[in-house]
């Protein structure tokens, strides 16, 4: 099944300063009997978002209207914890596309780049200037441009490179999921096939 297409956006961000999140506070265990991935979006950081009566905390990021748009920023050492696909589930159906931390768990960055998530991981002082930007305005945007490999802050201009797998940035900029990225390599593999 292809993914969503992601070569370039421009967006207001979703600032989330906590540092070592891990995946059970991104979606608690109790919610990961589901077979598909639609309705994990509905209880993306359940605990923080909601009381023990399901009423929205007024103080969590994500139930503030000033806030909106397409890339979540985190603090340090995000995706942290259990290996646990869902949490990957959870950010995209929620709606962001992409996930802004100065660190990732390696199994949270390899999950996210295999649903069509974007981590990108910058510099300890790069996201404090986002962090800094979006204080100073909460509609500061960024731009990700996946295929030059930057993200920049709009306001200020400043912006940083970051690094991505080869693979998963040409299946990302293409839609593809592992086997339409096969299947897009048909005629090299004819091609080879046919000199043995």
């Amino acid at each position: 099944m292809a993914t969503k297409i992601f070569k370039h956006i421009q967006t207001p961000v979703v600032p989330l300063a906590i540092e070592n999140i891990d995946t059970d506070q991104i979606i608690p265990a109790r919610f990961l009997k589901a077979t598909t991935r639609d309705g994990f979006g509905n209880n993306l950081f359940r605990d923080w978002r909601f009381d023990d009566n399901d009423q929205p905390k007024p103080d969590f990021v994500l139930n503030n209207p000033t806030y909106s748009g397409k890339v979540l920023v985190a603090g340090k050492n995000f995706g942290c914890g259990s290996s646990r696909e869902h949490a990957a589930w959870a950010i995209a159906d929620y709606g962001f596309d992409a996930v802004v931390s100065s660190f990732f768990a390696d199994i949270f960055k390899g999950n996210a780049l295999n649903n069509g998530l974007l981590p990108v991981q910058v510099s300890d002082d790069f996201l404090q200037k986002i962090f800094d930007a979006v204080a100073a305005d909460h509609t500061a945007e960024v731009e990700i441009d996946l295929e030059n490999q930057f993200i920049k802050i709009s306001a200020t201009g400043e912006q940083e490179s970051f690094e991505v797998n080869p693979y998963k940035k040409a299946c990302m900029i293409n839609g593809y999921d592992d086997i339409d990225y096969i299947l897009s390599q048909k005629n090299k593999i004819e091609e080879f096939e046919a000199a043995q």
